[in-house]
């Protein structure tokens, strides 16, 4: 009782226990004891009075805060105070045999109690919510808000404490809540009826409050606000709004990812922590936006350390100062390194001792490797990658995760054919005993560094025209959380030698994506037109998630496959490879390209039109086959 607050709320609650046995006294008896008979009534309320405060402080009433009062509260009020009536009962019983007390009195004053004592902490809090906001309700730019459930009723009522929103109706498909309310807000009509609605309120904007498992009422949502001329707008998780979380400040406009139809993932939480919890864990390639994020998605995890390996000092600092804002508590190292080279790898596995390692440095710009750069791709996506193998079996590390790509299934380009002999080179090191070596393939990742989606928006933002190579290309695309969650998901799975492919769902049409991009930039192709560029060398019009003979078996997580690969090239083969991959000086692209189809006879490689073709013209170069050694 140290604050003016506390002594306010005992002050009120001594008032409410003197009126309620005051009143349950003049209900049982129809009127007040006459001055001559009240010495008893005034004994037992005494009684009454000091149990019941005993009571309450002995069930911590005084410690919440009345403009928070909950059910809990409530709960506690309840129980409270039957604890008291029957302690101040048995009390009268013994002191007084019960004389001059009606039984009816007894009855009715934990009854009278309970509803002065909470019906007090309620009006308070209505009076606090309301009074800060009564003027605001009414103000702010009017928006309708799409959903009358829960998560509705939710929104409804965080909006209506914001200034900079007033939400005018909302909207439901369910015909029985047609012109009931929600906090006020009437429900005005169906999904259908949002172009009317809009017109008759004036609202230029419309919340979706459905929950973020529901991709496709997101897109339906969207198709009716385009239709309408309105802006839709997101909360991007209403789960953590419906926990508690306020609404008026993470309201967002939807974006593409909203768009895609695909469902949040379901984690092994318990398998997870005991895979990374007060581990040591090393990510190479830390500066990349898979790296970063899985970075992100590991530190939720509490590690004993967490390692950050990339060649770019200022990806990694970004990564380092990410992870220090959202996770304090982390000890986090920032390391600037190459996977090629051997002796900082052996350094920094001596110096952290890292019980697992994630591997997802590696080049994957597919036009940018095709040409020029094809010998640094191999020397960083081979031969780094068997630095890091090599490392972690030198060292001890418990578990080695590769990230692949479905680009090295079937590759049609050097990045994936550089990256389809990472695997090979996992699932042969993953025989031996030791470290355990898992691979985790999966598409195109939204908003990646060099993915599609940020060429697109700097398009937009430049005023066109979108370039797009072919009207059928087709990619499989999921979000960087998604993603890097599977690919923990997948390795805590893994016991060493599989190939783990992530289910991508339904492929996308790229020229749909920057339709979709545009309309969400409040644009029309007239204004922002697509044009369509061809194909560049090494790309492929649709994307595979299995080579030739390969086929899946399920686990236990529903996102996540089992590749059954086809049989292993031997150790002949493997030492001819290293002895190209340590080959001192530079290889020409052609030369490159010809020896991928000998270590990958799956790679067809392409190589670039001559300088006089049309734009967007390629050229196959057919693959020259030559058996595993």
């Amino acid at each position: 009782m140290n604050s003016w607050r506390t002594l306010l709320a005992v002050s009120y609650d001594l008032v409410a226990s003197l009126l309620a046995w005051t009143a349950s006294i003049a209900i049982a008896q129809r009127s007040m004891p006459a001055l001559d008979g009240i010495t008893p009534f005034v004994s037992a309320l005494i009684i009454v009075m000091m149990v019941q405060m005993a009571c309450f402080t002995a069930f911590r009433l005084y410690r919440g805060i009345w403009r928070y009062a909950s059910f809990l509260d409530l709960r506690r009020i309840g129980v409270s105070v039957l604890m008291a009536t029957l302690v101040q009962t048995t009390l009268i019983f013994l002191i007084q045999r019960g004389e001059m007390v009606p039984r009816l009195a007894l009855l009715l004053n934990p009854v009278i109690l309970v509803v002065m004592m909470a019906g007090g902490r309620i009006v308070y809090r209505w009076w606090k919510e309301l009074r800060p906001y009564a003027g605001l309700r009414h103000e702010g730019e009017p928006v309708l808000v799409m959903g009358a459930g829960e998560a509705g009723y939710k929104v409804v009522f965080e909006l209506s404490r914001s200034p900079a929103w007033a939400v005018c109706g909302l909207l439901d498909d369910e015909p029985a809540k047609l012109g009931r309310e929600l906090y006020g807000s009437r429900v005005l009509g169906s999904w259908e009826q949002l172009a009317s609605v809009a017109a008759s309120t004036g609202a230029r904007h419309a919340l979706i409050a459905v929950g973020s498992h529901n991709r496709h009422a997101r897109r339906r949502a969207f198709e009716l606000c385009e239709q309408a001329g309105i802006r839709l707008l997101v909360v991007p998780a209403i789960e953590e709004l419906m926990a508690g979380e306020p609404v008026s400040t993470s309201i967002r406009n939807i974006d593409l990812d909203d768009l895609l139809g695909r469902d949040p993932v379901r984690l092994d939480s318990p398998g997870l922590s005991r895979m990374l919890t007060q581990r040591c864990v090393l990510v190479t390639g830390a500066g990349g936006s898979i790296g970063a994020d899985l970075c992100r998605q590991i530190a939720r995890f509490s590690p004993a350390r967490l390692v950050l390996l990339d060649s770019s000092e200022f990806a990694l600092y970004e990564t380092e100062e990410s992870l220090a804002y959202r996770f304090p508590g982390i000890v986090v190292q920032a390391c600037v390194g190459d996977v090629k080279d051997s002796p900082r790898l052996d350094e920094l596995f001596a110096r952290h001792r890292p019980d697992i390692v994630f591997h997802a440095a590696a080049y994957k710009h597919v036009p940018m490797m095709e040409g020029e750069n094809a010998w640094q791709a191999v020397r960083n996506n081979v031969w780094g990658s068997l630095q890091v193998i090599e490392a972690s079996r030198r060292h001890a590390v418990r578990k080695l995760v590769i990230v692949s790509t479905d680009k090295a299934v079937n590759p049609t380009n050097v990045m994936g054919a550089t990256k389809r002999l990472a695997e090979l080179l996992a699932q042969r090191h993953a025989e031996a005993e030791g470290t355990s070596i898992v691979t985790v393939r999966f598409g195109n990742v939204l908003g990646s560094t060099g993915s599609v989606i940020p060429k697109f928006k700097a398009q937009i933002a430049r005023g066109g025209p979108i370039t797009v190579t072919h009207p059928e290309v087709e990619r499989y695309f999921m979000s960087v959380s998604e993603a890097t969650q599977l690919v923990l998901q997948a390795a805590a799975m893994g016991d060493g030698g599989e190939v783990f492919v992530l289910e991508m769902g339904k492929a996308v049409k790229i020229v749909d994506l920057a339709r979709d991009l545009i309309r969400l930039s409040g644009l029309t192709e007239q204004q922002i037109p697509i044009r369509f560029v061809g194909l560049r060398p090494g790309e492929k019009l649709f994307e595979e998630l299995l080579a030739d003979g390969e086929t899946t078996l399920p686990t236990r997580h529903p996102k996540v496959r089992i590749s059954r690969p086809t049989e292993l090239p031997g150790a002949d083969w493997e030492q001819a490879l290293r002895q190209w991959l340590a080959h001192p000086g530079a290889i020409d692209p052609a030369t490159v390209r010809a020896t991928l189809s000998r270590f990958v006879p799956e790679y067809s490689p392409f190589r670039a039109a001559p300088a006089n073709a049309p734009a967007g013209t390629v050229i196959e170069l057919k693959p020259i086959v030559g058996k595993r050694a």
